[in-house]
């Protein structure tokens, strides 16, 4: 529940709905723990066999024991998860079907918020002649992932070509990519409309990292992932998300950040760090490689959720292009990253992500003009 008190601490209120992504590879270092962590939200437990720590059902528990409503929990899993743990996607379709059952008479609508919302949409649907089972089916879903045989969340080709001009374009494509539900009767049905209705009542996006061994700048999936989801529920429910970063690298001892709280710690921890900057440069031309990507995700968390504030485009640009010493490294050793970093901060600029850039923007320019001139001299390779 630390997510359920960050989020009274931070808007005097009960999370309604929770966002959360789940990936195969850390539910099978954890043993489950996102799994688990969504179960507690909806008010159930796990069953596991006698003897055995192989979980056959779920258990309602009373929510008098918790203290709140429950809390409706979207999955928005990936494809290797998909593929790995079909059945804890049926468990988990099990847990909420258990939940959207329970009587009025036993729980007050007030406690149960997603036995409202599921009669609610399943009367809609038949109100406009869909079957009644075919409608509680839809209203239920709540695991969604890649068409079948697919993977990731759509925003990588999109993100590097340029070709979107506002968040709603990078919502768009996480919504095609990831509105395919999975449970009982149907494993990759097309469901556009009902993944659309479940992110649009989201009031909290939650993507949670199990270990120190990467952070949420030194991959793409973490913004496709997060990032797609907060946009998406921006561009359905016209407002944002709260967004969370669960950290549970430490076992027992579980803290939840805001995620622009998680950018801050990534960029002063690892991406301006000294230490990691010399630590990186001995590995040449993909250690350059490297300190661009972390530029690209950077940029990238930004326009999905606004998340990274100027001074932190700024600190980038200091310790990258700035810094006589690296960027003598990155020209030497790969010069198309130095434009990348270059070029990827401007970009930030003219779509008004890094909005007072100030005296940033010429010197990046006459960086960029200085490498050009170079390249045109010298061509792309690094030097020897």
């Amino acid at each position: 529940d630390r997510v359920v008190e960050r989020h009274l601490q931070d808007h005097g209120s009960f999370p309604t709905a929770v966002g959360l992504s789940v990936w195969g590879t850390s539910t099978m270092r954890t043993g489950g723990e996102d799994i688990g962590q969504a179960f507690a939200l909806l008010g159930v437990r796990p069953r596991w066999a006698p003897g055995s720590s192989r979980v056959v059902d779920i258990e309602v528990l009373p929510m008098a024991i918790r203290n709140r409503p429950r809390i409706d929990v979207t999955l928005r899993v990936s494809g290797f998860f998909r593929d790995a743990f079909p059945g804890v996607i049926d468990l988990f379709d099990t847990a909420v079907r258990a939940v959207a059952a329970i009587s009025a008479e036993d729980e007050p609508d007030d406690v149960n918020p997603i036995r409202v919302r599921v009669q609610r949409e399943a009367a809609e649907a038949q109100a406009q002649g869909m079957a009644a089972d075919d409608a509680e089916r839809r209203a239920t879903w709540r695991v969604f992932g890649p068409r079948p045989g697919g993977y990731g969340a759509g925003l990588q080709e999109i993100m590097a070509s340029g070709r979107w001009s506002t968040s709603d374009d990078l919502a768009q494509a996480y919504l095609r990519a990831g509105a395919f539900a999975y449970g009982q009767g149907g494993h990759g049905e097309a469901a556009r409309a009902a993944f659309e209705q479940r992110l649009a009542a989201v009031d909290a996006v939650l993507h949670n990292q199990d270990n120190r061994e990467h952070d949420i700048l030194d991959s793409d999936d973490y913004y496709q992932f997060q990032g797609g989801m907060a946009a998406a529920v921006q561009h359905l429910a016209g407002a944002p998300a709260a967004l969370y970063h669960g950290d549970f690298s430490t076992p027992g001892a579980p803290r939840i950040r805001t995620l622009s709280e998680e950018v801050a710690r990534v960029v002063r921890a690892r991406a301006v760090n000294p230490k990691w900057i010399d630590g990186v440069k001995r590995h040449g031309y993909k250690g350059a490689f490297e300190i661009a990507a972390t530029v690209d995700y950077l940029f990238a968390f930004d326009a999905t959720t606004g998340v990274v504030g100027d001074h932190q485009y700024a600190l980038v640009a200091d310790a990258y292009l700035h810094d006589d010493a690296t960027r003598d490294f990155l020209q030497q050793h790969n010069p198309l990253a130095l434009r990348s970093i270059g070029e990827r901060l401007l970009e930030a600029m003219q779509r008004g992500l890094w909005a007072e850039p100030g005296e940033h923007r010429e010197r990046i320019e006459e960086h960029l003009l200085a490498l050009e001139h170079r390249l045109e001299t010298q061509g792309e390779g690094p030097l020897p």
